[in-house]
């Protein structure tokens, strides 16, 4: 027969409080939750990735490419108390619904658009993303004391979504590379033969592609902090001239709609880790923000000039290897 230990305890002024022994055990699980705390939270939030509020009916995950949104459903009073449940967790399902359409036509598109204007410019677009959102998968189901019913439920920006809102004119563009002198000040091609006057020094876009550190880079990361650029559906990364260095003109479409025109973190290490562009991206800094939406990003040429020349080597932009690390 098995011995079962009973923790033993002492009187300590006046409260019985565990033994030596029983205290070591205590404070060794103590330290179990605390070491789980510290391994939990971290994985919490690098899951998290930068999420945006949109209005007051839903929240958009840029980093996986989700909308999620809740709906609450209150049962039928008047209804059989059998049906009521099934009623609310009805009325909460349309509920979602509604919330994922409202929290869907705030979405910026385009650094000049959002996605409830491309729906009110054709029936076609609204048709379809109206069909993609009603496919929503439900994440969780709550049942409340009360009879109310709550559900948290999901819809994927890639996929149907992106296909219905990007345009179809994808492609066209010519990588900046071959070895030009440019204007460190507009940019344009040096004149053959023009002395460069003391003190400027051309832009060459012919360097080495390779990276820093060896190889290949398989990726962009564009860090964008502190200069109060949101996030879109469609963004493009533009010169300080405003020629388009990434943007519909160097992406597959295809890419574009299965995994999104850019990803994005908030963080720069977990971005440069991000299957999207590991192992070995190209990090470099965003001069500033443009658009009315601010969703366009500025680089300077010479970046420019390193992305296309990058680029030339292994074409992670046709593939939609970028990253914007915003606030």
């Amino acid at each position: 027969m098995s011995r079962v230990r009973i923790p033993s305890f002492a009187l300590f002024y006046g409260r019985l409080v565990p033994t030596h022994t029983d205290r070591r055990v205590a404070m060794n699980w103590k330290n179990c939750t605390v070491l789980l705390c510290v391994l939990l939270i971290p994985g919490m939030l690098m899951a998290q990735g930068y999420v945006q509020q949109v209005g007051n009916t839903g929240q958009i995950n840029w980093t996986d490419q989700v909308i999620r949104c809740t709906g609450i459903g209150a049962p039928n009073p008047n209804a059989p108390l059998a049906a009521q449940r099934a009623g609310a967790l009805r009325v909460a399902r349309q509920d979602a619904l509604r919330n994922i359409l409202e929290t869907i036509k705030g979405v910026t598109l385009t650094s000049e658009t959002v996605v409830e204007n491309a729906m009110l410019s054709s029936d076609v677009i609204s048709s379809k993303v109206e069909g993609a959102i009603r496919g929503f998968r439900i994440v969780d189901t709550r049942y409340m004391s009360t009879g109310d019913v709550e559900v948290d439920v999901e819809v994927p920006l890639t996929g149907v979504v992106l296909d219905a809102l990007l345009p179809q004119d994808f492609g066209g563009g010519m990588l900046m590379t071959g070895g030009q002198l440019l204007c460190p000040t507009c940019g344009q091609t040096w004149p053959a033969g023009k002395p460069v006057p003391p003190g400027i020094t051309l832009i060459q876009t012919g360097e080495s592609t390779g990276s820093r550190s060896g190889g290949v880079y398989t990726g962009l990361v564009i860090d964008c902090r502190g200069l109060g650029i949101r996030p879109a559906m469609a963004p493009r990364v533009l010169d300080e001239k405003g020629d388009e260095i990434y943007g519909s003109r160097f992406v597959r479409r295809e890419y574009a709609v299965d995994i999104g025109m850019v990803g994005y973190e908030k963080d720069v290490n977990r971005a440069r880790m991000n299957e999207r562009v590991a192992d070995n991206p190209l990090i470099i800094k965003a001069a500033e923000a443009s658009g009315p939406n601010n969703a366009d990003v500025i680089i300077n040429l010479n970046d420019a000039a390193v992305i296309h020349n990058a680029a030339a080597n292994m074409n992670f932009l046709q593939q939609c290897k970028v990253m914007f690390i915003l606030d």
